[in-house]
């Protein structure tokens, strides 16, 4: 064990990186998103740069879902000085409902029945809309799972999420994930927007997926869809997804029976728009500008984002051994989400994993690691994620714990809860993917 100056020292890094990432996180709320780009004014709602008299339109419906589904709306509706009405689909139960808008409980990671219940509803509503009404919709990471329909009344519930379970355990990066997602799903894909045309739309995003990829965001309910069945084949087979498939699944990629998606240039998207609200860029901003009033110099990286858990820890703590020659303190950041293929049921989630395989290669290094989702929750733990330094394996073997064993197991929770070292702050009702924040001296 380190002596108590030097563990101080490293206590001291513990409590900056967490307070980096609490800042991050309050500093890139919904609220504060909400303000910044969207207001109300004498009947005129702008979003961004677009500008919507709403006393011009027959009716104004609100869809919110995904995990920020009740938090979006709420910020919407702090906004704007008049009644509306609508759908929430969310993962997190609210403490109180906003009046006028009726609630469902959606699944996550796999769809439950008020998942199919919610995209019932959404659907209808949004059939009977007219040309002369204004659809809000808006969209945060989890939608794919919380508001979910199969495209064929063969895939049962039970198949959809044995599906879900087959793809979410894959090894396979999100957008790959969600291209699956699109073409097996009557909502995602365009395929809400299609549902309210010809009414105006527009889509307001938190986001939680790559920035060149914004249709990937709760798998592109509301526009166009980048992807192709052929994407969804090529797919299946790189990840071995047939074998895993239920039988109802499995049989539309043995036909080549999947429909294709709307895509640019369909009518349904002609009075459609789209603006980012928050993403994780916002995130790995705020977090980069807390650690400069620190004291940190602070470099950004964010070349892991889908890498294997692994190959990224590897990279991540190459990079910040050499920053250290050169800074100190240094500050590294970056955003996105790497990769976990699970092959045996403990507690945990990428974060956890990431955090412990950086744990088992920095022993006795000045480097702390604090990797964690911005949503709250990592896995099927009730973590956000977890910090790591040069004193956890040895803190670690005080308690009899095995850093190897945790990690072959991805049981990292259990490992890092035993230690006081996950990160523990509850559902944030936001979802800005993951960041990891490297500090070394």
């Amino acid at each position: 064990m380190p002596d108590p100056a030097t563990e101080a020292q490293f206590q001291s890094m513990r409590e900056s990186a967490r307070a980096i990432f609490r800042t991050a996180l309050a500093e890139a709320s919904i609220s504060k998103g909400f303000e910044r780009h969207v207001h109300f004014e004498r009947g005129v709602l702008r979003v961004c740069e677009d500008l919507f008299l709403l006393d011009s339109y027959s009716n104004v419906l609100v869809v919110s879902l995904g995990k920020a589904g009740h938090t979006m709306v709420e910020a919407l509706t702090a906004q704007v000085d008049r009644s509306l009405k609508g759908i929430v689909a969310s993962s997190v139960e609210p403490s109180s409902q906003v009046h006028g808008f009726r609630y469902f409980l959606g699944g996550h990671p796999t769809p439950n029945a008020e998942s199919i219940q919610a995209a019932s509803a959404m659907l209808r509503a949004l059939e009977a809309q007219p040309a002369s009404a204004l659809v809000i919709f808006l969209l945060s990471g989890g939608g794919s799972s919380i508001v979910e329909k199969p495209i064929d009344d063969d895939i049962s519930l039970d198949d959809l999420i044995a599906t879900y379970r087959a793809l979410v355990h894959s090894g396979a990066p999100i957008a790959e994930i969600n291209a699956v997602r699109k073409h097996l799903s009557a909502v995602k894909g365009g395929r809400l927007a299609l549902a309210a045309s010809p009414a105006q739309q527009v889509s307001l995003l938190v986001s939680d997926v790559p920035d060149k990829t914004p249709d990937a965001l709760a798998s592109g309910p509301t526009m166009p869809d980048s992807t192709s069945v052929e994407d969804c084949y090529r797919i299946a087979e790189k990840y071995e997804l047939l074998r895993q498939f239920p039988q109802s699944t499995r049989e539309l990629f043995e036909r080549h029976a999947l429909d294709e998606t709307p895509k640019s240039g369909d009518p349904a998207f002609h009075r459609a728009r789209w603006w980012p609200i928050l993403a994780n860029q916002t995130a790995i901003e705020e977090a980069s500008l807390a650690a400069e009033r620190a004291g940190f110099v602070v470099h950004v990286d964010n070349s892991c984002d889908d890498w294997d858990y692994d190959r990224g820890a590897e990279y991540l703590l190459g990079r910040v051994r050499e920053l250290r020659k050169h800074f100190s303190p240094v500050c590294l950041i970056s955003g996105g989400e790497v990769t976990v293929k699970v092959t045996n049921g403990g507690i945990g989630g990428r974060n956890q994993q990431f955090a412990l395989a950086c744990a088992t290669k920095i022993a006795s290094e000045n480097i702390t690691v604090l990797s964690a989702g911005t949503d709250g929750v990592d896995g099927n733990s009730s973590a956000a994620g977890a910090i790591a330094d040069g004193t956890t394996l040895d803190r670690a073997r005080t308690l009899g714990l095995d850093a190897r064993s945790a990690l072959e197991r991805f049981d990292a929770y259990s490992f890092f809860g035993a230690l006081g070292d996950a990160i523990e702050i509850g559902p944030t009702g936001n979802n800005l993917r993951d960041l990891r924040i490297l500090l070394a001296y």
